[in-house]
């Protein structure tokens, strides 16, 4: 049985000026970066606990995007390029922050999380959560014809060789305890946008079914034999966040059945903040049993949500799964990148206040 934790946030928050500052110094003071990330996840932690959240994260402050830590964890990949890709919908003009291609064979060098889950353990006024980019994040944006493909034959063959790599870092956290573990999976949303579908035939060379296929598979793989009493194995689906951009639009119907009925999840956290999620039908497919987190309250936006508008949206879904198996958050997290999204912090903490008070209207 897992913890039903009404109120959920995805993971990442805005960071602090000083600490942008102290880790983009042209050489940054390791010491004094550590400790200004000590002092702040403190404040992150003190501040859910006020919120009143029963789940809690160090808001991804010691990483410089959600899958930093992947990166920094394995040999093979030159972070000095990147593909190139399109964002939509901000102002802003969209940063790389970190991301980069496969250059060699994919060699896992360290944890994943080893930094930053002994500081959890010792400070999280409760249970913790751990966010991992799935492994299916990484072939459409690390893999480049001309390099890549000199060492793996296709996307595939560079997927299989990073399960292993979030396998371990699964299974290392349940060993030690850790309640809550999240996939953030954003390449999800490439089957559900026709021009994305597009591009897995013409870029990647496959059939967009034949990719989500192998995709799921391989979150599968991930998840095989970590299963345990009082572990809560969610995902998380997107459509893209960089500073309160966006790259991929559309309902969940062409992948839902396929989706939600295979992942060997316990907990599905589903964008559903605007017109581009789409209807709540899909849901129609997800198994009794699992809980449905409806990502309600928009993280990229400033605008404070109305808590009538909440109830009145989770009592649509609730016509599709269960009030008993759904729950409340943000689409997506504050800061998916560490320069973060388009909004101040009292917006955040406004907004993640917002979703504990629904929370606790709806499920008392």
């Amino acid at each position: 049985m897992t913890a039903p934790y009404r109120a959920d946030h995805v993971g990442s928050l805005l960071r602090p000026a000083e600490l942008l500052q102290a880790r983009s110094a042209p050489d940054p003071d390791p010491e004094r970066l550590s400790k200004l990330e000590d002092q702040h996840i403190l404040r992150v932690l003190a501040k859910q606990r006020d919120l009143g959240f029963d789940i809690f994260t160090d808001g991804e402050l010691r990483r410089r995007n959600f899958m930093s830590d992947f990166f920094d964890s394995v040999e093979g990949i030159d972070t000095e390029d990147a593909v190139k890709r399109s964002w939509q919908g901000g102002t802003a003009v969209a940063v790389s922050s970190v991301t980069g291609i496969a250059t060699g064979k994919i060699r896992q060098v360290r944890r994943l999380t080893a930094h930053e889950l002994p500081f959890l353990k010792a400070h999280s006024p409760g249970a913790i959560k751990i966010t991992l980019p799935s492994a299916n994040q990484f072939p459409a944006i690390a893999y480049k014809r001309g390099i890549t493909d000199k060492i793996y034959g296709n996307h595939s063959e560079l997927l299989w060789d990073i399960v292993p790599v979030v396998k371990a870092e699964i299974q290392a956290l349940a060993n030690e305890g850790v309640q809550y573990v999240q996939l953030d999976a954003p390449r999800y949303s490439y089957y559900i946008d026709p021009k994305w579908r597009d591009y897995v035939r013409r870029e990647m060379g496959v059939e967009p079914d034949q990719a989500l296929d192998d995709a799921i598979r391989a979150d599968n793989a991930c998840l095989e034999g970590v299963r345990r009493s009082g572990l809560t194995l969610a995902i998380h689906l997107c459509r893209g966040n960089n500073r309160s951009q966006w790259y991929a639009e559309g309902g969940y119907d062409p992948i839902a059945e396929k989706l939600f009925s295979s992942l060997q999840v316990d907990r599905f956290l589903l964008e559903y903040d605007d017109q581009r999620s789409g209807t709540f039908e899909p849901l129609r497919f997800v198994p009794r049993g699992k809980t449905v987190v409806l990502g309600l309250v928009s993280s990229k936006k400033p605008q404070l949500e109305s808590k009538r508008d909440l109830v009145s949206r989770i009592k649509e879904a609730e016509r599709h799964v269960p009030l008993e198996h759904l729950a409340l958050s943000p689409q997506c997290g504050f800061a998916s990148t560490m320069e973060g999204n388009l909004v101040t912090e009292d917006d955040q903490w406004a907004k993640l206040g917002l979703v504990v008070q629904t929370a606790r209207e709806i499920w008392h």
